[in-house]
């Protein structure tokens, strides 16, 4: 499972907010792994299966987490429990993100809609 979520993550060069940016690439000696890198800092991550659907990278020894969601995705420190990139977005999350503007999905609360 680690390795097929490993087939849906966005690399290259994601801009982040103010101006941010970070660089994801696949790791060539190690399917499944990538280099992403903030600045000066470096990790080296790999898939974790996500219960959400979200795709989900972790650096145990730099106690950091790559969270992709759908329209965008966000780097995390667990070490000091603070985001360190927010609001990043690939080309493929920026049309995610105007088609939501187009069509927003449903709240929560609306709840289910009858079956047909």
């Amino acid at each position: 499972e680690d390795l097929n979520a490993a087939k849906f993550v966005h690399t290259g060069t994601i801009k982040c907010e103010l101006g941010a940016s970070v660089n994801i690439e696949a790791d060539p000696n190690k399917e499944g792994f990538f280099n992403l890198s903030l600045g000066k800092q470096k990790f080296r991550m790999h898939p974790v299966n996500s219960r959400t659907g979200a795709i989900r990278l972790e650096d145990p020894r730099a106690e950091a987490m790559w969270l992709q969601l759908g329209n965008k995705s966000m780097l995390m420190s667990q070490k000091k429990g603070e985001r360190l990139a927010d609001d990043c977005k690939a080309a493929a999350q920026v049309a995610v993100e105007e088609e939501m503007k187009k069509n927003p999905p449903k709240s929560l609360f609306e709840g289910a809609d009858a079956p047909k």
